[in-house]
């Protein structure tokens, strides 16, 4: 049953350029470092016939571990700590990367990924919660932690579910991740826990991370609904072209929401000995910028829902 998540991609890739999900949607650091040496380790991957399943793995366990030796007072290991962070985050673009070159992209690939993504930034709200009790802070700090992490949680599947609408209304549909917890649910109802526990785990998680993004984002979960219904087979280039002059401007936005962000001011937080810092810039900047992507991509989707929706009218 596993088999039946796995999703439809390209013949064999060898290029660079072919292992992006879209250059329009990678970050500058992700084009001129993780990406570039990223495919490397892809390839090098595929000669050692490693799984992206056990590169996401790997990168998981180098993360976890990555926030433990963020707890420590001590800027030597916090570095290590840093290291193993930057490889963790260079195996998380591997194993996507590994496999579109296998031509292996799977639902349970994704919804694995999302798993370790999580644990590695919980091991580190965890561990830098901890630092901050253990160098003298209000008891408070738990609270403080606990909604900057919910924050977290938010900013990055907002920030992954606009990508994938980029991907799916401008790319194509077979470029994008983006799948409608309605359909999800149907084939929920197909698998069984006493034949397959472990697809059927996969996809209760996969619903449960998918409904959390439709929420955030009403309005654009309905110009998806309208689409497939009034463009079954391909969106038109009117809209395409709409979308794209529209979303595009928006794309920096959402990357200031995405790993590397974070990383860059964990990383300098951590080098002048302020890491309860990070968990303020959660709570005030970058949920600023998610409120306002969030009303600027909702006002998009909105007004093309009304576009669709009058009849014999082109997008425009």
């Amino acid at each position: 049953m596993l088999s039946q998540m796995s999703a439809q991609t390209d013949p064999a890739i060898s290029t660079l350029e072919s292992t992006y999900k879209a250059r329009d949607v990678e970050g500058l650091l992700d084009l001129f470092f993780y990406r570039k040496l990223g495919f490397q380790v892809a390839r090098l991957c595929v000669r050692l016939k490693l799984t992206p399943v056990t590169v996401t793995v790997l990168g998981g366990i180098c993360g976890i571990c990555a926030g433990h030796l963020y707890f420590y007072r001590d800027l030597r290991i916090n570095i290590i700590g840093m290291v193993l962070h930057v490889i963790a985050n260079l195996l998380d673009n591997v194993d996507g990367q590994l496999a579109r070159l296998l031509n292996q992209k799977s639902r349970t690939g994704r919804v694995i990924d999302s798993v370790f993504d999580h644990l590695i930034f919980l091991s580190v709200y965890v561990h830098l919660g901890l630092r901050c009790l253990f160098e003298g802070a209000s008891p408070a700090i738990v609270i403080v932690v606990i909604a900057a992490a919910l924050s977290h949680g938010l900013q990055g599947a907002a920030a992954d579910y606009f990508r994938n609408a980029y991907l799916f209304f401008v790319k194509g549909r077979n470029r994008a991740d983006w799948d409608s917890t309605d359909t999800l649910r149907q084939e929920y109802r197909q698998f069984r826990w006493n034949t397959d526990p472990w697809g059927k785990l996969m996809l209760m998680l996969y619903i449960q991370f998918t409904w959390q993004q439709e929420l955030l984002s009403p309005h654009l979960r309905q110009l998806r609904e309208v689409a497939e219904r009034e463009f079954p087979s391909q969106v038109p280039n009117d809209l395409q072209e709409h979308y794209r002059a529209n979303a595009r401007p928006m794309l920096r936005l959402w990357g200031l929401l995405m790993t590397n962000t974070r990383m860059l001011f964990l990383f300098l937080f951590l080098i002048i000995d302020r890491p309860g810092w990070w968990f303020w810039l959660e709570l005030t900047v970058l949920n600023g910028f998610l409120a306002i992507a969030i009303m600027r991509q909702e006002r998009l989707a909105r007004s093309l829902v009304e576009e669709i929706s009058q009849p014999q009218t082109a997008v425009t």
